[in-house]
């Protein structure tokens, strides 16, 4: 079992900057990638970053490379979203996703979610 709390939501003006934390629990939380996926209204689910076990490893979605910046802390067990130059269409829930072994960074093969956190980027 392994548990997932986001925080940092919240509303920015575009152009803005927001940092997402997701801190990640449970007795096998090293065996597991983590990623930060969104859905908007009317959307689906969509992998937004996603990082491997080891915190090495990144993976993007196209719509957010050179302004999203996904880490990992393997000491505390963090991963942060740091997002800069955010835009309306970044506008969604933000989920904390683990998936076991692999770092897919697919709706489909995830194991674990968090509750979701708002962001809102108003124009």
């Amino acid at each position: 079992q392994v548990q997932l709390v986001e925080s940092g939501g919240g509303l920015v003006q575009n152009g803005g900057s927001l940092r997402l934390s997701c801190v990640v629990s449970g007795a096998t939380a090293d065996a597991y990638a983590i990623g930060w996926f969104r859905q908007a209204p009317g959307k689906e689910r969509e992998g937004v970053s996603c990082i491997d076990r080891q915190g090495v490893s990144s993976k993007y979605a196209t719509s957010v490379k050179g302004r999203f910046t996904i880490s990992r802390n393997v000491n505390n067990n963090t991963v942060t979203l740091q997002m800069n130059s955010l835009e309306p269409e970044d506008t969604g829930v933000y989920y904390c996703a683990a998936e076991k072994g692999n770092n897919n960074c697919i709706a489909q093969w995830i194991n674990y979610w968090g509750q979701g956190t708002q962001v809102i980027v108003s124009s």
